[in-house]
């Protein structure tokens, strides 16, 4: 799976590292493990799935692209999911809080990731499109759904270097990495194509 996801571009080696680091088969349900390490999006149950490897990684490389000190970096991940990309930032990141607004996403994650212990990782239940101000402000901010428009929420809870990395669009959606323009707007990049679930507002 690693050097499938190198093949196909990323290249940072503490990205790659992390990607050999976490176990991705403790993320999907047992039927899907032969499964788990090929480099594709798998159903995790609620109508969503785990992100494709290459996907959670070219995130966390253009995360890394950008942030001037990972080891002191705060990151939001909207939509915790299995809790399988949340793992692999917080191998590459000084604090990860991940957001997710489907409880029993949640709560699976929460028994997914406990085996690993990983400190310097919270999970919050709650409605992702607002964000989380409880604990703004964030260095990143990386999305793991769809929407037409970065939410206004997320921006506001941004650092004053911070970017935003998320799919947007509805039928046709680009990974996009958002930063601030220095005159006080934004500026939006958008980097390849790709295919998330959408962004969906409230709890459930």
């Amino acid at each position: 799976m690693v050097e499938r996801v190198r093949e196909l571009g990323v290249r940072d080696a503490r990205v790659l590292s992390a990607l050999a680091e976490i176990e991705r088969h403790r993320f999907v349900d047992p039927a899907l493990a032969s499964r788990a390490y090929d480099d594709t999006a798998l159903p995790i149950g609620a109508g969503q799935t785990i992100s494709q490897p290459y996907v959670v990684a070219r995130s966390a490389e253009l995360v890394l692209q950008s942030v001037a000190d990972p080891a002191r970096a705060r990151i939001l991940e909207v939509g915790t999911g299995s809790g399988y990309a949340a793992a692999v930032l917080a191998r590459l990141f000084g604090e990860v809080i991940s957001i997710e607004r489907v409880r029993s996403l949640h709560e699976g994650a929460r028994a997914a990731l406990r085996p690993l212990r990983i400190a310097n990782l919270r999970l919050v239940s709650g409605d992702g499109a607002a964000g989380y101000a409880a604990g703004a402000p964030f260095d990143a901010i990386v999305a793991a759904a769809a929407g037409d428009e970065v939410p206004p929420s997320w921006g506001e809870q941004l650092g004053a270097a911070g970017i935003i990395v998320a799919p947007i669009g509805r039928e046709r959606q680009h990974l996009t990495v958002v930063a601030r323009d220095p005159r006080g707007g934004w500026l939006q990049r958008a980097v390849e194509e790709v295919r998330f679930v959408p962004l969906k507002r409230g709890t459930e």
